[in-house]
């Protein structure tokens, strides 16, 4: 696949879930944007949205993609800093599908991911098939322990659970976002 397609991705840093199932906000972390953003860019997704409304996390977020857009490392890495131009940092998920909506001129089909299996799977296959047309597709992937509840209802489907051959489950969200664009996209 070459160029642009319609999927877009989200990492939701609130509202997520802790081990024991509380509604949180997490942490942004630093590899989370560099190496999202670049399996992102290899896949050719049209953004990377951050969402956190804590404006600490935000600040975060701003001061590490000016760096590397604008700073030293743009000129250091300009590959990073072409990946790093697919972020962009939103308040809220409610924001971001408006935002898509708007661009696309149509509410994009949310798809969630999980560690665990969900009620509404649609499977890869279906969803690569999705992806050869227009429809804009939003991936939302969780951090800590997953995307709360309140985001699980609001979505069309989930994708099923990305698995090895054991029953050990718990790859980092930068492994399984390149894993499911793989899935998704790769050739």
């Amino acid at each position: 696949m070459t160029g642009q397609s319609n999927i877009d991705i989200v990492l939701v840093h609130y509202p997520v879930v802790n081990k024991i199932g509380e509604i949180i906000g997490s942490a942004v972390t630093n590899l989370d944007l560099h190496d999202i953003a670049r399996a992102g860019k290899t896949y050719g997704v049209d953004n990377y949205y951050i969402v956190t409304p804590y404006e600490d996390q935000q600040k975060l977020v701003t001061e590490i993609l000016e760096h590397w857009q604008k700073g030293h490392g743009a000129r250091y890495n300009p590959a990073r800093k072409e990946a790093l131009e697919l972020v962009q940092l939103a308040d809220s998920l409610e924001e971001v599908i408006s935002q898509i909506t708007e661009k696309r001129g149509e509410k994009p089909l949310l798809l969630t991911t999980s560690a665990k299996n969900q009620e509404k799977t649609l499977s890869y296959s279906d969803v690569r098939a999705k992806v050869k047309g227009k429809e804009p597709i939003l991936l939302l992937f969780g951090t800590a322990h997953g995307l709360a509840p309140q985001v699980m209802e609001m979505t069309e489907y989930s994708l099923p659970p990305v698995g090895g051959n054991t029953d050990y489950n718990h790859l980092s969200v930068r492994s399984a976002v390149s894993i499911i664009l793989d899935r998704l996209l790769g050739v």
